[in-house]
């Protein structure tokens, strides 16, 4: 899989190694067909310092056949396909949304689940489009996307190394090369337990991809782990408040809670430095360096002219005398000058 980019660009914003992770907030369908919401969400995304707002492109009719059963953890009447019906985006307001993202310089795009959906938002110009992952084996529909000429963010939940491959597969045969691959535990919510973020490493050795997180966990603890993996994309729920009624709010994030996700990836991006052992920062080495390390220091007066000995010094802070592993090199000198008790020894009085 070596024909993929290491490296893309999501309407000039880089994604992949050595840039900062490029983080969505997925509105999804939070968005409760109030287009007031869906605007507010935009606002709310932008305000957390996100990269990103998405939502999804679907139909009921377009995803579950009629007879589709209803999941066992579903506690709505409905069938899936009527639920689904029910909190679909609206696609006539895909434009004014775009529109009001740009108004606030934040990157917006979808999900799309049909080939119209990718139609639509080709034709309101996003610069990406995310396949989730229960349409990962859809291949027709990863071609579609992949052909309208924009990055894809393809989630793996569920999927093993074959199913990954084969996704790729008609990603590359539209000759698109810029693809990023999330790790994702398709439970909502997921538990910590079953997360595995190593994956995410194991993605990036074995396909040569940019690679990141779809967070389906509650709270933000995820949010600082992706980035200390060094993720490129971290996606996640959010909502106006969990108390509001539809399936996605119970497991999202308030928009408090979403920047505190924010903040926590570039608080650990900042964190994580090159690697290098370099001593004092410029930020420590002012008074930290000098003032918190040790030094010898006098345990005595020493009259100018005492040899000294290893039991009329100690190691005290500051650390601007004799660093203390020259204890030996000290010991059997005469004192240069008067030394009192408790001065910090250095080569000049010795």
């Amino acid at each position: 899989m070596s024909n993929f980019e290491p490296t893309f660009e999501i309407d000039g914003r880089p994604v992949g190694p050595g840039h900062p992770c490029y983080i969505v907030a997925e509105a999804g369908s939070n968005h409760n067909r109030d287009l007031g919401i869906a605007r507010e969400l935009i606002d709310v995304a932008a305000d957390a310092g996100a990269d990103a707002v998405k939502f999804q492109t679907y139909t009921g009719a377009g995803l579950y056949s009629s007879k589709a059963p209803r999941f066992s953890h579903m506690t709505d009447e409905r069938s899936p396909r009527e639920l689904i019906e029910a909190i679909a985006l609206p696609r006539d307001w895909q434009e004014e949304l775009m529109s009001h993202a740009r108004t606030r310089r934040i990157h917006l795009f979808s999900t799309p689940f049909d080939s119209e959906a990718v139609d639509s938002l080709t034709e309101i110009g996003v610069g990406v489009l995310k396949i989730a992952s229960f349409e990962i084996v859809d291949l027709q529909l990863i071609r579609k996307a992949a052909s309208a000429g924009v990055p894809l963010i393809i989630s793996t939940g569920m999927a093993n190394y074959g199913e990954v491959e084969d996704a790729l597969g008609a990603v590359a045969e539209t000759g698109n090369r810029a693809v990023a691959l999330l790790r994702c535990a398709s439970l909502y919510p997921a538990a910590p337990e079953i997360m595995n973020l190593r994956a995410m490493a194991t993605m990036r050795q074995a396909f040569g991809v940019p690679v990141g997180l779809s967070d389906h966990t509650l709270g933000v603890a995820m949010a600082a782990a992706a980035a200390a993996l060094e993720a490129h994309v971290y996606e996640k729920h959010f909502t106006l408040s969990r108390s509001m009624e539809g399936p996605d709010h119970s497991f999202a994030l308030e928009p408090d809670e979403l920047r505190a996700a924010v903040t926590a990836i570039r608080d650990v991006e900042s964190a994580l430095g090159n690697g290098r052992l370099e001593g004092p920062s410029e930020a420590e080495s002012v008074e930290m360096f000098t003032l918190g390390r040790r030094s010898l220091v006098a345990t005595r007066d020493m009259p100018a002219g005492t040899i000294i000995t290893a039991e009329m010094l100690v190691a005290k802070r500051p650390g601007y005398g004799i660093a203390p592993k020259h204890l030996e090199l000290v010991i059997g000198r005469r004192a240069a000058v008067d030394i009192e008790e408790d001065d910090v020894v250095t080569w000049e009085m010795v």
